[in-house]
């Protein structure tokens, strides 16, 4: 299993971005997918989760300015995110799991400048 993220800058507060987290080795429409984030010196958050039936969750404090997607052709994931804040700045992972095992994509920077 291989998952590529891209996406990453630096924006403004205010500003968007959207993550992309291309997915191979894998059925992906049969797999929960989810991204992540970790931010210097802080434990890796989960940020939102996208479940193989459509459903999603979000952590709280991105609800109503991030939404995750996927395209189950381009086994692609994203994660779209407006309204920046500086409390967002973390490297952000794709991940998911397959038989037990968990897989990580090598993370994309994000940096919001205030």
């Amino acid at each position: 299993v291989q998952l590529q993220a891209s996406g990453g800058g630096l924006v403004h507060a205010g500003g968007s971005l959207r993550l992309s987290c291309a997915a191979s080795g894998l059925n992906f429409r049969i797999h929960d997918m989810a991204w992540y984030r970790q931010a210097p010196g802080k434990q890796r958050e989960l940020v939102a989760s996208s479940a193989n039936g459509g459903s999603s969750v979000y952590k709280d404090s991105v609800k109503g300015r991030f939404t995750i997607s996927r395209d189950n052709v381009k086994r692609t994931l994203y994660l779209q995110m407006n309204g920046l804040k500086p409390e967002d700045t973390a490297a952000y992972y794709c991940h998911t799991k397959l038989r037990g095992s968990e897989f990580w994509g090598q993370g994309t920077q994000v940096t919001v400048s205030s």
